[in-house]
């Protein structure tokens, strides 16, 4: 390469990283107004020092040898309780009126009450509208009118190797604090844990955009300022790996709030293992796809009254469609019922006993 190629190439290079740069500042402008500050209380008890005699119980007759000579002594001791902040997250508002979407985790304690700190230093009294029971995210409300909102984005065409921004509280204090990087993975499985809580989150999209403890429930941007995922978990002892919940697993989640006022996700009723190349020879399954029903840590298989009991399933069965939508280790039963709405009518092609079954069930609301 002569000198004029390597002038022009460090210009190319220069001229894609400053668009990029200013993409991102104009993403972080648009989006930034409509992030928020959520803080967690709860009435915590006041615990003090208070005077202790461990000698209450010696007959005045020994006590009186000691006269005031006898040792002092304290332990700890409630005196009422106050209100004290125990933790915080991240969120945006996706509604003027003042619908927010975060972490189920950042509002999980249902005895706690949360405050709401928009952009612009205002601060509101929150209501928690609905937790969902899968997904780690929860819709709040505030008392508010024609607040800024974000551009929900499609995080279906998300690819590999595209920039992520990550708004949020970071640690807690720090709001708005905005971090840069790309998509690194999709599709996801993670078990995240948390407050004694350990859970599993199918589906989502790795970033190495720093996400700290405090961004939880913080948007995860595109270039255009669109917001494609929620920001939800990072791996400990990694240098920023974090994942997000795809903003269209959450769509869902806000049409079902703004129709109904809480989450109704859809039901079947079964409870399953996934079947992989390895688990289907190990066990000597005929097939090596599929959803196998079975029973889990004494649970039965098939709940009974439910919609996969209505349609005739049971346990060893192998559901190997929906809707001809083949079940894989990619694409789970869990993934394949959250696609569709509680009322559905799905068809279901079952391997049983030697046989291809096909089966209907209609979805119900999941209790």
């Amino acid at each position: 390469m002569n000198i004029k190629d390597r002038f022009s190439s460090s210009w190319i290079g220069a001229a894609a990283g400053g668009i990029v740069l200013g993409s991102v500042i104009a993403a972080v402008k648009k989006a930034s107004p409509a992030v928020v500050s959520v803080t967690v209380s709860k009435n915590v008890p006041i615990i003090e020092n208070c005077p202790a005699d461990p000698f209450a119980d010696l007959p005045p007759e020994f006590r009186r040898f000691f006269g005031d000579d006898l040792p002092q002594f304290s332990e700890p001791c409630e005196q009422g309780t106050r209100i004290q902040e125990v933790g915080g997250g991240s969120g945006f508002v996706i509604s003027s009126d003042g619908l927010i979407l975060t972490n189920k985790h950042v509002v999980s304690d249902v005895s706690a009450s949360y405050t709401v700190f928009t952009n612009d230093g205002k601060k509101y009294n929150a209501t928690v509208l609905a937790r969902d029971p899968l997904q780690d995210l929860a819709i709040m409300k505030i008392s508010a009118t024609g607040l800024p909102t974000v551009e929900l984005g499609n995080s279906d065409a998300l690819e590999l190797g595209q920039t992520a921004i990550a708004i949020g509280n970071a640690l807690g204090e720090f709001r708005n604090t905005v971090s840069v990087g790309a998509i690194s993975g999709l599709a996801r499985t993670v078990r995240a844990s948390g407050g004694g809580v350990t859970e599993v989150i199918q589906n989502v999209i790795q970033t190495d955009a720093a996400i700290n403890p405090g961004n939880s429930g913080g948007p995860l941007l595109d270039l255009a300022g669109r917001v494609v995922g929620i920001n939800t978990a990072v791996v400990s002892g990694a240098q920023n790996i974090g994942f997000a919940i795809p903003i269209n697993t959450a769509k869902k989640d806000i049409d079902s709030v703004r129709r109904t006022g809480s989450i109704e996700l859809p039901f079947l009723g079964v409870r399953y293992t996934m079947i992989t190349p390895a688990l289907s020879e190990s066990r000597g399954l005929p097939v090596a796809y599929g959803a196998i029903v079975e029973s889990r840590t004494g649970e039965a298989a098939i709940t009974a009254g439910s919609p996969a009991a209505q349609a005739g399933l049971k346990a060893g069965d192998i559901i190997l469609e929906m809707n001809g939508e083949r079940l894989t280790e990619d694409n789970p039963l869990g993934n394949a019922i959250a696609k569709r709405e509680v009322g559905d009518r799905v068809a279901l092609r079952v391997y049983r006993a030697g046989e291809t079954l096909s089966l209907s069930a209609v979805l119900a609301k999941r209790p």
